[in-house]
């Protein structure tokens, strides 16, 4: 007779077995991975929040949209353009790992997906974790060792999907 307890432990049995079945994925395919999403983040994603932030400035206050693209200065460039990166960083990785069930363009193409270390599908939270913690400085070469730190630090994984 199956009482709570024995279905909550099957459940967990066939869970651990499905952890199991999957395949990590090689150094190889996380790297293309990161250069396919970089290269839509930086000349897709940043150029269209780019032209979206003209336009708005524009449609609020032109003067100040003039003064803002007009302005030479190394600082505010270099600070507004990183501010830009990391909003299109975060954004782009919570909203594909989330939206499209552990996927972003790299890992459709390299047949690859982030799930959690015990083979579930992603959260938000950990979508979202996974994406702040990729904006720690340094924190892409430790992939060379093959464990990243968003996958470390979030309890997830990249494994092989087909």
């Amino acid at each position: 007779m199956y009482t709570e307890t024995n279905v909550q432990e099957e459940q967990h049995l066939f869970s651990d077995l499905d952890v199991l079945a999957y395949q990590e994925a090689s150094v190889g395919q996380r790297f293309v991975n990161y250069l396919v999403d970089a290269m839509l983040m930086q000349y897709g994603l940043s150029f269209l929040t780019g032209a979206l932030l003209a336009k708005v400035l524009m449609a609020l206050n032109p003067d100040l949209a003039v003064a803002f693209f007009a302005d030479d200065s190394a600082w505010d460039i270099f600070f507004s353009s990183y501010g830009l990166s990391i909003l299109n960083y975060t954004l782009y990785y919570t909203i594909c790992e989330l939206a499209f069930k552990g996927y972003t363009l790299g890992k459709l193409i390299t047949g690859t997906k982030a799930v959690r270390a015990d083979g579930t599908p992603l959260a938000f939270k950990d979508a979202l974790l996974r994406s702040l913690t990729r904006l720690v400085p340094f924190e892409a070469f430790s992939a060379l060792g093959g464990d990243p730190w968003h996958d470390r630090w979030t309890k997830t994984m990249v494994v092989k999907a087909r």
